[in-house]
């Protein structure tokens, strides 16, 4: 199982869609290495879900359901999207500030290339991003 941190802005698709929903296809990525971490991921990963721009801040776990398909919104190029189901809300959201105070997250994609949609994340990385949230 690998892991994951995918991002949205809440105003376009909040964690409170994404839990009532519960399961949607992540489309909209056009980004080239976004969509090339989104082709590496496979049934049973899973991913934080990260409320972007406005909040800042991690808020759950979703897991992926289905693998990466042509994106349906995409009317060209080889973008792609993949399927995710809540999992659970993060006790404590971990905000974007508390990692930057983190010095064990330093090196953390999410530090050094804060603009990427999708990205991996290491286990030692996930384990302590879900302790700073009171998840397991």
């Amino acid at each position: 199982m690998a892991f994951w941190l995918i991002k949205s802005e809440p105003e376009a698709w909040s964690w409170a869609d994404q839990v009532r929903e519960e399961v949607t296809s992540w489309t909209g990525v056009r980004n080239h290495q976004a969509a090339k971490f989104l082709r590496g991921m496979r049934l049973g990963d899973l991913c934080l879900f990260y409320h972007s721009v406005s909040e800042r801040r991690i808020v759950g776990i979703v897991e992926v359901v289905a693998e990466a398909v042509p994106d349906p919104t995409a009317s060209d190029g080889p973008w792609v999207s993949v399927e995710v189901k809540t999992v659970r809300s993060l006790v404590h959201p971990v905000s974007l500030a508390a990692i930057k105070a983190e010095p064990r997250l330093h090196d953390f994609f999410l530090v050094r290339q804060s603009r990427l949609s999708v990205m991996p994340v290491e286990e030692e990385t996930w384990d302590l991003l879900l302790g700073m949230g009171h998840a397991s």
